[in-house]
């Protein structure tokens, strides 16, 4: 009993200093990006300010350069090739208006984020994803992910100007059920080839399969709850494909996937889940239940005339298995609008 009762006092010590440990290598490796950020900054804030005093040429510039880096490296090691030193000046001068300059500027990612984000033209684009990587955590392949699904795109072209100026100011932020919804929903991460025979089946069990990469596209707040999810009533069984939770918006979701073309009796079903939950699943203090189906191919009509003018629950979005050229996802996107 006595050993026992030592085995598991081990364990709870050793749980405890695994947990100060781990918690003292995030905050190491946190604080050893943030240095190399800020230092890269300063290098190419050093850069610039010589070039502007010295009024140098474009040619002679390019010497300097290269005579400092062959010194850096031998002093330094690696990590200071002319290239990169040629990134830390455009890194000061991208990132130079709207980042104190001063020695303790803040910096949320990593360089790397911030090598990719500064070749985005738009500044407004570009501080958007700047904010959703740092607030979601994003790491540099799904924020390359989310850029070449062109998000900025999807989320803005539903919004006036000023909710477009707002994304570039506050990144996404959650309000009302429309703000979760996007069309199209991109799910290239599923593997399933754009004109191969799928049933729905297989396509909920594909995102069932890469549920972390669905969550991510779905966006802000989600958590799952389950799949086929059985509701009874006069003796006849129905069954949602899948049920997540929005915690921003504190209501249950719905979804449904339509692999054709959506008709007005996947509509009239997605209602009537939608009641279901709204009066004998939802508690009193949540908010209505929304329902969105997924579908290949959709008429803006068909959802119009089928649903209330006010509606403000039911909701058809497209989806696609294969990510496209983001120029060409744009003006797909454009034309739909």
């Amino acid at each position: 009993m006595t050993n026992k009762a030592t085995q598991i006092s081990d364990n709870s010590l050793y749980n405890k200093i695994a947990s100060i440990l781990e918690e003292s290598r995030k905050f190491v490796a946190t604080t050893v990006n943030t240095a190399m950020v800020q230092t890269y900054f300063e290098i190419g804030r050093l850069i610039v300010e010589e070039e502007q005093h010295g009024n140098v040429r474009a040619e002679y510039g390019k010497e300097t350069l290269k005579n400092l880096s062959i010194k850096l490296t031998t002093n330094y090691g690696k990590g200071f090739s002319q290239r990169n030193l040629e990134q830390m000046r455009q890194f000061y001068l991208v990132y130079s208006t709207q980042i104190p300059q001063t020695p303790s500027a803040k910096f949320s990612l990593s360089y790397s984020h911030y090598l990719f984000l500064m070749r985005i033209d738009n500044p407004e684009e570009r501080k958007f994803y700047e904010i959703e990587s740092s607030q979601n955590n994003w790491s540099l392949r799904e924020l390359k992910r989310q850029f070449d699904s062109a998000l900025y795109e999807r989320l803005s072209l539903s919004k006036d100007k000023e909710k477009v100026k707002s994304l570039a100011v506050q990144g996404q932020i959650i309000e009302n059920p429309c703000d979760i919804v996007k069309d199209p929903y991109v799910l290239e991460f599923l593997g399933l080839p754009e004109k191969a025979y799928y049933s729905e089946s297989e396509l909920e069990s594909r995102l069932i399969e890469k549920l972390e990469n669905f969550l991510l596209e779905l966006g802000k707040g989600y958590t799952f709850v389950g799949r086929q999810v059985r509701l009874s009533f006069d003796e006849k069984h129905f069954f949602v494909d899948l049920v997540f939770y929005n915690r921003l918006l504190q209501c249950f979701v719905l979804i449904d996937l339509k692999i054709g073309e959506l008709t007005h009796q996947d509509l009239g079903q997605m209602q009537m889940y939608v009641n279901y939950y709204d009066r004998f699943v939802k508690l009193d203090h949540e908010n209505k239940t929304i329902g969105i189906i997924l579908c290949k191919k959709k008429s803006d009509s068909l959802v119009e005339i089928t649903l209330p003018e006010d509606n403000n629950q039911i909701f058809a979005s497209k989806y696609q298995t294969v990510l496209p050229n983001k120029e060409d996802l744009i003006k797909l996107i454009q034309a739909e609008d």
